[in-house]
């Protein structure tokens, strides 16, 4: 039996949640064309026969605007500090740039088994595809440089079982039946915001956020109020829609992930809230979760 934490780390829209995704075989984390989606730390948990690997999903690290982007960091240097080996994305399609840089330097003081995982290849051809592999061999002593497409789910096999080679513990952290550290409602709540951002587009990017803030389970069905929370009334009205039209399908699409993800009936209300600056107001951040995990930080 082999067992580790992994850490997913990059700058954002690099393809993380979409690759612990295909990795573990289940939508643990939300994915859309938004950079910067992902908001939390979120474990996927990935078995087989002899093997146990736990799948860390990090923000992307990138320069903070307002207390959130702040934190969204902190807990990416505290993934990065915590596990036992960093697969670090670059998107392969891009040119390496000073996002890719920051976070490398990152990852060189934590010191940590690093494997390069060049994302995306799916978009290059193999000339460039070996270009890069010469390029980027010489930025750091990579254990491995491993080439990959996770919306394509190419290359993952082997992915897997280099990664094998490098845990170093012997025990099983999750029983198999669990994929996911996350709570129901987390999913919930991720799930709506995800299709807020692919319904608005650029229109809505970062100053949304979901909080559940009812989740009855009963036996054949689930009750669910959640409010989605924006910082301006322009954007709640954007969110709204011409008589409510918008709403209506962010609610329709959300329900019908929702029930496959829970197997039953679902009844879901949405509401849209106002909350100006939201991002920079510790006492909101903490309300809507971006403090739960203990990464050793004083927030004054």
């Amino acid at each position: 039996m082999k067992s580790g934490f992994v850490s997913l780390t990059g700058r954002p829209n690099t393809g993380k949640s979409t690759l612990i995704n295909s990795l573990v075989g289940y939508k643990v984390a939300i994915t859309s064309n938004v950079s910067g989606t992902t908001r939390n730390s979120i474990q996927g948990i990935y078995n087989d026969e002899d093997t146990q690997i736990v799948f860390v999903d990090t923000p992307g690290i990138h320069k903070p605007k307002n207390k959130l982007g702040q934190r969204l960091n902190e807990e990416a240097y505290f993934s990065i500090d915590d596990v036992d080996v960093i697969l670090f994305l670059v998107d392969a399609s891009r040119p390496f740039g000073k996002g890719d840089s920051f976070v490398l330097e990152k990852i060189k003081k934590a010191n940590k088994p690093t494997f390069l995982i060049l994302n995306k290849v799916d978009k290059i051809n193999k000339e460039q595809l070996l270009r890069l592999l010469l390029e980027y061999k010489d930025l750091y002593d990579f254990k491995e440089i491993i080439p990959v497409s996770a919306l394509k789910e190419k290359n993952l096999k082997e992915l897997i079982k280099t990664l094998k080679e490098y845990l170093p513990d012997n025990v099983k952290y999750f029983p198999d039946s669990d994929l996911t550290n996350t709570t129901k409602e987390f999913r919930t709540s991720e799930l709506i915001r995800e299709k807020v951002l692919r319904l608005t587009h650029d229109e809505v990017p970062h100053a949304i956020t979901c909080l559940v803030e009812k989740f009855i389970e009963e036996k054949d069905k689930v009750i669910i109020n959640a409010t989605i929370i924006v910082e301006r009334d322009s954007l709640k009205s954007i969110i709204i829609g011409r008589q409510g039209s918008m709403l209506k399908e962010i609610g329709t699409k959300a329900r019908h992930d929702i029930e496959s993800m829970l197997g039953k009936k679902v009844y879901l209300e949405l509401f849209v809230k106002t909350i100006k600056n939201w991002r920079d107001k510790e006492k909101y951040l903490k309300e809507l979760g971006f403090y739960d995990i203990d990464t050793g930080e004083k927030n004054e």
